[in-house]
């Protein structure tokens, strides 16, 4: 048997760090600081020592893993409207009496009534809103950057979060904010230039909704119930 190529040997280092990754961020969402690297091999179905050989400790491995999620936080503004919205089919839900509240999982109003029947009815805000919902569902890495961006990345030494809280505010709060303000998200270097310079205001409102996002996705997230819950999270905070 041959030995690996250096390309071979790479490609599996970029996997088993993802692997691991995303086992960490399955942990920390029902951890949160208290995570081991024993509870991450776990996790990723690896040995302790395999999972050591590439994070030593868990604040590197925090730090990795949310570098990570914000190189992939970026466009989900523009893809959410740009691609059709995934909107889940409403699954009746039975209250104890035997009787199926009107309007969703939640019990709110029905779609007719609040005007967010399919996708297509759907504004720019609401549509975002979802399928930011929707991608913390399928990337629970991406759920803990903006619950932990939310709090300061508090839980990091200053000399971590300050940088990553900055790239945040530039790639990530500043286009929400700029969608909140006029329906539409600036592309090219229009996102780069003009949304770094976001008034505090409205950068201020976009925190606020994101916060409320996070907060009401908790509960869904756990129970595993968020990607069919995301549009009644919506309707819940009237988007």
């Amino acid at each position: 048997m041959s030995p690996r190529t250096k390309e071979q040997n790479e490609e599996i280092r970029l996997r088993r760090l993802e692997q691991i990754r995303k086992a960490a961020a399955d942990v920390f969402l029902n951890k949160g600081p208290l995570l081991e690297i024993r509870d991450v091999a776990a996790q990723a179905g690896l040995g302790y020592g395999t999972v050591y050989h590439y994070y030593s400790n868990k604040g590197n491995l925090l730090y990795d893993l949310l570098w990570d999620a914000l190189e992939r936080a970026g466009g989900w503004l523009e893809a959410s409207l740009e691609a059709p919205l995934k909107v889940p089919p409403e699954v009746p839900h039975v209250s104890a009496s035997g009787e199926e509240p009107a309007g969703g999982h939640f019990g709110l109003a029905d779609a007719a009534d609040t005007g967010i029947s399919a996708a297509a009815e759907l504004g720019p805000v609401a549509a975002a809103s979802v399928r930011l919902l929707q991608l913390w569902a399928e990337d629970h890495a991406l759920y803990l950057l903006h619950k932990l961006a939310g709090e300061g990345f508090a839980s990091l030494p200053e000399a971590r979060s300050v940088p990553l809280s900055a790239a945040f505010r530039r790639e990530v709060l500043a286009p929400f904010a700029a969608l909140l303000e006029t329906g539409c998200v600036a592309g090219g270097s229009t996102a780069s230039g003009e949304n770094a310079t976001e008034p505090s205001y409205r950068l201020q409102r976009a925190e606020m909704l994101l916060a409320a996002l996070v907060g009401c996705a908790a509960l869904s997230l756990r129970r595993g119930k968020l990607h069919e819950e995301a549009r009644d999270i919506v309707r819940l905070l009237k988007l």
